[in-house]
């Protein structure tokens, strides 16, 4: 049977942090504020695969109070979420997600994330759907403030 979730998350953009998005480091003057590496796409795509398995979100796995997680790649939570999926028996059958950035233009470097987030899950990059908007200048996304990401992931878990 085939479960799906969803995933949403958002950082600020703050001076001084390397932009990662899908895993791919992105040239721009500000990078995504978290404890963690702040990826916003690889922690929506995370809550959407956890979501699908019915477990908490990504938050409860890898809280932001836990200093092992402190400046970590978020390939690594990622990286668990298959491995839960496969401890359920299950088969990722895809993900499709949206990154909302002002700036800078993502469309350059979706190929890059697809390969990446599909070697973190273990799945071929034809599983993977990128995709990438603006908010039309408007709210903390159309001012530059931030980046969010949305996501959704189908699994094919045994009944």
């Amino acid at each position: 049977m085939v479960h799906t979730g969803i995933g949403y998350d958002v950082h600020a953009l703050v001076a001084g942090r390397k932009l990662i998005l899908g895993g791919v480091e992105i040239p721009h003057p500000k990078g995504l504020e978290g404890h963690s590496d702040a990826d916003v796409l690889l922690h929506a795509i995370c809550d959407a695969v956890l979501g699908a398995l019915g477990e908490g979100d990504i938050g409860h796995l890898f809280p932001n109070t836990d200093p092992r997680w402190k400046d970590a790649s978020s390939r690594v939570f990622l990286e668990e979420a298959a491995r839960r999926v496969a401890a359920a028996n299950g088969r990722l059958v895809n993900v499709d997600a949206t990154v909302i950035a002002q700036q800078p233009k993502i469309y350059p470097h979706i190929a890059a994330m697809k390969q990446h987030i599909a070697a973190a899950l273990s799945v071929t990059p034809k599983q993977i759907g990128i995709k990438a908007t603006t908010n039309e200048g408007m709210g903390f996304v159309g001012r530059e403030e931030g980046i969010a990401a949305l996501a959704v992931a189908s699994v094919d878990l045994p009944e």
